[in-house]
């Protein structure tokens, strides 16, 4: 294959190899008015195989392309610094990867889908949170741990990023577990919270009160049993 440089009427620059009239091979397209430039594999005047795109806002590609499309594996750093390392399908991230973003200090490690969570993963913040399990369009939904800056743990199930189904909820600060039924985050449903002090109350929940059936069992071992309100027994 011959090696030529190219000036489009567009305005387009390529130098590199060619196969008749077509650019194949190892090669360097420049598009014009600050536009990005290409570095790499070109088949049948696309970018194919191994390469690297950079654009003049400081985005940046290294990796596997497809037909111009960014597919296989690849590292992709946005102009905010945001960086993804992992496999890509279709020019969007898709498979397992790492996402890194420095402006919130979170990490992410697991499956994508159309550049979103998607899959089991793991997210980590830079103030302690800790999320490993199910995501969904990048919200936790399904089996999942998550760890509280406060040391606070949750195990059980997510639902669009929130707490709901069945979970276990402990709180090391004040040494309270509940296990039971979960709502947007809130005790709802039937319910075990047991304190450090002795104290316990098995029963019927509404956002985070005690409400409905239920026993209540005092630190001196006295047990009320009946209807609770708003968190108050009242028969």
């Amino acid at each position: 294959m011959k090696k030529s440089t190219v000036t489009y009427p567009d305005g387009l620059k390529y130098t590199g190899e060619l196969k008749g009239d077509k650019r194949h091979g190892q090669g360097t397209l420049t598009f014009p008015n600050d536009g990005p430039k290409y570095i790499g594999k070109f088949k049948n005047n696309k970018f194919n195989g191994q390469g690297t795109i950079t654009y003049s806002d400081g985005q940046k590609y290294v990796g596997k392309f497809k037909d111009y499309e960014m597919h296989g594996q690849g590292t992709h750093t946005s102009s905010d610094g945001e960086k993804y390392i992992g496999q890509w399908k279709n020019d969007k991230q898709n498979g397992l990867g790492t996402l890194i973003s420095p402006n919130n200090g979170s990490k992410y490690i697991g499956e994508f889908k159309d550049n979103k969570f998607n899959g089991q993963g793991t997210r980590t913040l830079s103030d302690g949170q800790k999320y490993v399990g199910e995501w969904k369009n990048n919200q936790m939904h399904g089996q999942g741990t998550r760890t509280f800056s406060d040391g606070r743990k949750y195990f059980g199930k997510f639902k669009n990023g929130k707490q709901n189904g069945l979970g276990t909820l402990i709180s090391p600060n004040n040494g309270s577990k509940y296990i039971g039924e979960f709502k947007d985050n809130k005790f709802n449903g039937q319910g075990t919270l047991a304190l450090s002090n002795g104290e316990k109350y098995v029963g019927e929940w509404k956002n985070n009160e005690m409400h409905g059936q239920g026993s209540l069992t005092s630190p001196d071992g006295k047990i009320e049993k009946g209807i609770f309100k708003n968190g108050k027994l009242t028969k």
